[in-house]
């Protein structure tokens, strides 16, 4: 740090001025790529949250499906015992030798047969929810397929802008670093605060028409002639943001 700050006196403000002016360029040009690249894997990002849940569904409806197949097996099961007693209890009619126990068997015969009629009414009704979730996860598992197709496009895209901006990435923050040696650490510090405070991410903008270039707030005349002397740094007083001179380069080089 100390090596950096005694190296940074030897560049004068208005050096340090045109250095903020290009580290704006480079650092504007790399938020580009990086908006074009940005809404891309939110947007695979999405897709994949997406996906997820309606895996998840499916998920959920083979649990239910599974768990009405066993309560299906269940009520067959139920069922069978319930006729087996039944033919039992018919059976039996042929040696009762008094009405009591004759009806008593024909009570047991008849509860018998009421308990298949209601489990063979519950497997109809466990048939039909697993109808309508079979259904469900067709038209589930549809739409996965569509979304997975359309994510798969997008991660296509996603790699190809990746690799077509990664080597201008690289190049401009190697040029952003460069730029960033003539600017002392407070000053650099305040561009950066700066830039995270603002939602276009200007830090450095340059008079024009007697305004300032972010906010578009008037500057007065005193203030427009310091600016254009290089000599200090000058903040817009509305917006605080780094104000430059529009010829800083031009008049430089004259």
């Amino acid at each position: 740090m100390a090596k950096k700050a005694a190296a940074t006196k030897e560049f004068s403000v208005e050096d340090k001025l045109k250095a903020l002016h290009q580290l704006q360029v480079i650092d504007s040009e790399i938020d580009k790529i990086r908006t074009v690249r940005g809404e891309l894997p939110l947007e695979v990002q999405d897709l994949e949250d997406v996906v997820q849940g309606l895996e998840t569904r499916i998920n959920k409806i083979n649990e239910d499906i599974a768990e009405r197949e066993e309560f299906i097996s269940g009520r067959k099961i139920a069922i069978d015992e319930s006729k087996a007693l039944v033919k039992k209890y018919t059976k039996q009619l042929d040696s009762i030798k008094n009405n009591r126990e004759y009806d008593s068997l024909n009570k047991e015969i008849e509860f018998q047969n009421l308990e298949v009629e209601l489990a063979e009414k519950k497997i109809r009704d466990a048939q039909a929810k697993i109808e309508f979730h079979q259904e469900s996860k067709t038209a589930t598992q549809e739409t996965i397929n569509e979304r997975n197709e359309i994510l798969e496009d997008k991660r296509k895209e996603l790699e190809t802008i990746v690799a077509s901006t990664e080597k201008e990435e690289k190049g401009l923050l190697k040029k952003s670093s460069e730029a960033e040696k003539v600017v002392d650490d407070r000053l650099l510090s305040a561009y950066k605060r700066i830039r995270s405070a603002s939602r276009n991410g200007l830090a450095v903008v340059s008079v024009e028409r007697n305004a300032c270039g972010g906010c578009f707030s008037k500057i007065p005349p005193q203030r427009q002639l310091d600016v254009k002397a290089h000599k200090k740094v000058i903040v817009c007083e509305h917006c605080g943001r780094i104000l430059v001179d529009a010829n800083i380069f031009s008049e430089g080089e004259n």
